[in-house]
């Protein structure tokens, strides 16, 4: 999976620059979200993975699926993904540049998860005390797992507030045994 984002990253920076460049991140972010959930179709990921197509069929046919969608920059990365076989990549691609995105808007995405949905009010207080925390306005996402019992689960990129049951139980667990 590395490798991926490996490969995947100096496209996404390039792509981002010129979006930068022409004032156009929002656009930008939707062509290639596009592009990325076009690349995910089953069908159209064993066309993509075939390697007897001809690499102008599948451009012409990415494309036609795309229509309108994609500018001249949008169709360009396409062509060169199609001409070095790295089509594949673009949901990679796709994650890279929204979190280049995220960094240039001061943004952050966070993940809620609950054993039972909290209230507005209660999500808005978490958000609140979240940008004060990383000093960064945060987008959230509220998830239900009954799993975790109660309390609650947040993860804001690398870091991870575990305030769950099923998470004290598992750290007890650790300290009865070590």
């Amino acid at each position: 999976m590395a490798e991926i984002s490996t490969i995947a990253r100096p496209y996404a920076v390039a792509a981002f620059k010129l979006a930068k460049e022409n004032k156009a991140l929002a656009k930008w972010s939707d062509m290639l979200s596009l592009a990325s959930a076009v690349s995910r179709d089953t069908q159209l990921a064993t066309f993509i993975n075939d390697p007897k197509m001809s690499g102008q069929v599948l451009l012409d046919a990415f494309l036609k699926v795309c229509g309108d969608k994609l500018d001249a920059g949008g169709q360009n990365l396409i062509k060169v993904l199609v001409e070095y076989k790295r089509l594949s990549i673009l949901p990679a691609i796709s994650s890279a540049f929204e979190a280049l995105k995220a960094a240039e808007e001061g943004t952050l995405d966070a993940q809620i998860i609950a054993a039972v949905k909290p209230t507005a009010a209660v999500t808005k207080d978490i958000v609140k005390k979240l940008e004060a925390k990383f000093g960064k306005k945060v987008s959230a996402e509220v998830a239900v797992d009954p799993e975790i019992i109660g309390g609650m689960k947040i993860i804001v990129g690398d870091t991870v507030i575990d305030a769950s049951v099923k998470g004290q139980l598992q750290n007890l667990a650790y300290s009865l045994t070590a």
